[in-house]
C-alpha cells in the first residue's frame, strides 16, 4: 500500500523527531550539559542565549531555583516516554488480552466485559486520573498505573471489533475443525492479524498519554518535584509568564512537537496498514 507524498513528508519528519527524542531520553546524562536538579541562585531566572541578558551558559536559560532549562527538558523527555512506553505496554497488553477473548469467546464473559469497557469510557479521563492520583499518591509507578486503569478500555474495544471479523476468517475454521485449542487459536491465529491495528493505536495514543501525565504534573498530582517533568516545567513557570516566558513556553513547544510527531507518524501508519484503504 502506497503512502502520498505529502503523508510520506509528514511521516519522515515526525519520525525524525522520534528518533531524536529516544535517543535525547537514553542518553540523557551525556547530553544534558548539567544535573537537572542543581541550582544557583546567582544565575536564577536567566534568559535564554539570544536574548539580551542570557548566555552560552545555559542555551535556554534557567528556572527560579537557577536550574538549566537545557537539562531539564532532556531528563524531562526520558520521563514522559518512559511513562507512555510503559503504560501503554501494560494497557494494551491488558486490554488486548480481554478484547480477543471477548470477541473470540462471545457469551456472558463477552457482555460483561464490554459492559465494564462502557463504564470505563463514561468516567472522563482527567478526573479519574486525579483521584486515583490523589487516592494513591503521586509517584513515578502510582502515575503509570493511574494512566493504564484509563487507556486499556480501548485496546479492548479496538481488539474485540477486529477479533468479530477475524474469527470468521476460514483459517480459524480450519483450525478449530483441526481440533486446536481456543488460546491457540486466539494468540496463534487471531492476535497477530489484530496486531497491526493495535500498533497503530498505540502509536496515536503516545501522544495522549504524554499530555494526560504532564496535566497531571501540571496539577500537582502528577511526577512528584524535583523529578524533571515537563508538566511540572510549566507550572512553575505560570507565575513568570509575563517576566520569563521560557519557563513555560519552552516544554510547552516540547510537548506539542513530540505529540504532533507522533500523531503523524500514526496516520501515516494507519493509511499503510488499513487493508481498505484505496492507494
Amino acid at each position: 500500500m502506497r503512502l502520498s507524498l505529502a503523508t510520506k513528508i509528514t511521516s519522515i519528519i515526525g519520525l525524525a523527531i522520534i528518533i531524536i527524542l529516544v535517543l535525547t531520553a537514553l542518553f540523557a546524562p551525556l547530553l544534558a550539559p548539567y544535573e537537572p536538579t542543581a541550582g544557583s541562585l546567582r544565575d536564577r531566572l536567566a534568559p535564554p542565549f539570544w536574548q539580551e541578558g542570557g548566555s552560552m551558559a545555559h542555551l535556554l536559560g534557567t528556572d527560579k531555583l537557577g536550574r538549566d532549562i537545557l537539562s531539564r527538558l532532556i531528563y524531562g523527555a526520558r520521563t514522559s516516554l518512559t511513562v507512555a512506553v510503559i503504560a501503554i505496554l501494560l494497557s494494551g497488553s491488558f486490554g488486548s488480552t480481554l478484547g480477543i477473548a471477548a470477541g473470540y469467546l462471545s457469551g456472558w464473559g463477552d457482555t460483561i466485559i464490554m459492559r465494564i469497557v462502557d463504564v470505563a469510557f463514561s468516567f472522563p479521563a482527567i478526573l479519574l486520573a486525579m483521584v486515583f492520583a490523589v487516592v494513591f499518591g503521586a509517584s513515578f509507578f502510582n502515575i503509570i498505573i493511574v494512566i493504564s486503569l484509563i487507556l486499556w478500555a480501548e485496546y479492548a474495544r479496538m481488539a474485540r471489533g477486529e477479533t468479530l471479523k477475524i474469527k470468521e476468517m476460514d483459517y480459524v475454521a480450519l483450525a478449530q475443525v483441526a481440533g486446536v485449542s481456543k488460546a491457540k487459536i486466539m494468540f496463534r491465529h487471531i492476535l497477530p492479524n489484530v496486531a497491526t491495528t493495535l500498533i497503530v493505536l498505540a502509536t496515536l495514543q503516545v501522544g495522549i498519554v504524554i499530555i494526560l501525565e504532564s496535566a497531571l504534573s501540571f496539577l500537582g498530582v502528577g511526577i512528584p518535584p524535583p523529578t524533571p517533568d515537563w508538566g511540572t516545567m510549566i507550572a512553575e513557570g505560570r507565575s513568570y509568564v509575563a517576566t520569563a516566558w521560557w519557563l513555560s513556553m519552552v516544554p510547552g513547544m516540547a510537548i506539542v512537537v513530540t505529540v504532533l510527531s507522533f500523531n503523524l507518524l500514526g496516520d501515516a501508519l494507519t493509511e499503510l496498514l488499513n487493508p481498505t484503504r484505496q492507494p
